[in-house]
């Protein structure tokens, strides 16, 4: 979905990231979760537009210690690893911010589900979303297909809390999450014998 922005938003870090040279992009990386766990911190408190704020830093950092390692030849197998396993880490904390918060509760649907229900499918969801690609790319394959990509899922949280419809922004990553779950299993199917 965002195939068509990461190369110009790339063009758009390249400068910036080859000038930072004195950083180990593992520690861009580290900084990125901890301004996650900021802005779900914010959301626990129910400060939407802060939690927003904050959460759009990060994903500067996720994306910036990408091109600092690729601009400056410091990629490497345990910088991967490290970001994807801080991002997990990341995308659980802000939803259970937002948990925490009560901006994930619908009071329309309180009497059948309880507040923490939908937040709780969109952690499942998110996790998923990571896991179906790596255990395929374990099985000799990719499942890089899909619409719930994690920087949609963030930009779609950012959004909720700036215009301050969490609950909304919630059910669409829990939506786009499950339904990128099943287009990888369908996509690794057909790769898979």
């Amino acid at each position: 979905m965002l195939d068509k922005i990461k190369p110009v938003f790339s063009d758009l870090l390249r400068p910036f990231a080859k000038k930072i040279v004195g950083v180990n992009p593992n520690t861009l990386t580290l900084l990125g979760l901890l301004i996650s766990i900021a802005a779900a911190v914010y959301f626990a408190r129910g400060e939407v537009l802060a939690a927003g704020s904050i959460l759009l830093l990060s994903g500067i950092f996720d994306a910036l210690d990408g091109a600092v390692a690729r601009e400056n030849g410091r990629t490497t197998h345990f910088g991967g690893f490290l970001d994807s396993v801080c991002d997990r880490f990341a995308d659980a904390a802000v939803l259970i911010g937002a948990m925490y918060g009560g901006l994930t509760a619908f009071p329309l649907f309180s009497g059948l589900f309880p507040d923490w229900f939908l937040g709780s499918l969109a952690i499942v969801g998110s996790l998923m979303v990571s896991y179906t690609r790596a255990r395929a790319e374990a099985a000799g394959t990719t499942a890089s297909v899909g619409v719930g990509e994690r920087a949609v899922r963030m930009l779609i949280l950012i959004f909720g809390a700036f215009i301050n419809m969490v609950n909304w922004a919630v059910l669409l990553v829990t939506v786009i999450s499950y339904f990128t779950v099943f287009q990888r299993i369908a996509y690794v199917k057909g790769t898979l014998k």
